[in-house]
């Protein structure tokens, strides 16, 4: 795994975490505890989730290889 595929995957965790004790009304974070600290939990998760979802994670067997094969013909960093 790549180090920037850890860090969105790190960080979607984190946050569907957060959202998950926000909504049993565990509130680890200071502030969540709002109406205003709910909706930014919610924007943050939505954020993280989108951004791993959209982004080329390369996390098979399968992905791997094709992003070899994208380094090795210089389409990729």
């Amino acid at each position: 795994m790549d180090k920037g595929t850890l860090i969105r995957t790190v960080v979607l965790v984190i946050a569907l975490i957060n959202q998950f004790l926000v909504t049993a009304d565990l509130n680890p974070i200071p502030g969540s505890e709002t109406l205003w600290g709910e909706i930014v939990s919610m924007i943050f998760t939505g954020i993280a989730a989108a951004t791993a979802w959209f982004k080329n994670n390369y996390v098979t067997w399968k992905g791997k290889r094709q992003k070899e094969v994208l380094q090795r013909n210089q389409l990729i960093k």
